[in-house]
């Protein structure tokens, strides 16, 4: 990691700030798709921590000659896909009031392994949502495809003390203007018919 002079004492404050996971991309000496590893799992583990002020650290180990594996080139590539459409629900945000909703969110996970439990997020549903934050926007990323064409946020109910102002423009990253609908019950997003990526929509709900 190279950093410019100037750039030091605010990467040193992040690092105050905010805590560090390292999660490798497979398993040396091979194979990124055992454990169930893919972009999908990376993508949904990287907006867990996040959501809760951390950082994710990506290893990926190499070959003797320095270079990586296809499989693992094939996570990358489709990371970098994602990353490329929805990277402004990730870089420079900051947590919202709740991290997120869900089962996996209200739920209390027991601690396996090393006490980090990457494993649970592949199981995620489009109920299990998380949260990010800029000073002009909201970001809720639905950590799996619905498959009856809604998302429902319970977070972003209408009189809900987490959000209580207006909304009045709800944009898939990727896509553009949704409709939607707000009850008691939850913020109600349409989604489209194609979808934008085969990993997470990212909504953008302007403040």
């Amino acid at each position: 990691l190279l950093l410019e002079a100037d750039n030091v004492s605010m990467f040193v404050v992040n690092l105050l700030l905010c805590w560090l996971f390292c999660f490798k991309v497979s398993e040396r000496p091979r194979i990124s798709t055992q454990g169930g590893r893919s972009a999908a799992s990376v993508v949904k583990l990287l907006v867990d921590i996040v959501s809760k002020n951390g950082n994710l650290l990506l290893s990926v180990p190499l070959r003797a000659d320095g270079t990586f594996d296809e499989k693992e080139e094939v996570i990358l590539n489709d990371l970098g896909d994602w990353m490329a459409v929805n990277k402004e629900g990730i870089i420079d945000t900051r947590p919202w009031k709740v991290f997120g909703e869900g089962p996996i969110a209200e739920s209390s996970v027991p601690i396996n392994a090393q006490g980090f439990n990457e494993g649970t997020y592949n199981r995620a549903t489009s109920k299990e949502i998380r949260f990010t934050q800029t000073d002009k926007n909201l970001y809720a990323i639905v950590l799996a495809w619905p498959e009856e064409k809604q998302v429902i946020i319970k977070s972003l109910a209408a009189g809900s003390e987490q959000y209580p102002g207006k909304i009045s423009r709800i944009d898939l990253l990727g896509y553009g203007k949704v409709t939607f609908t707000r009850t008691d019950q939850g913020l109600i997003i349409n989604m489209p018919d194609k979808r934008v990526n085969e990993i997470a929509p990212v909504f953008k709900i302007r403040k």
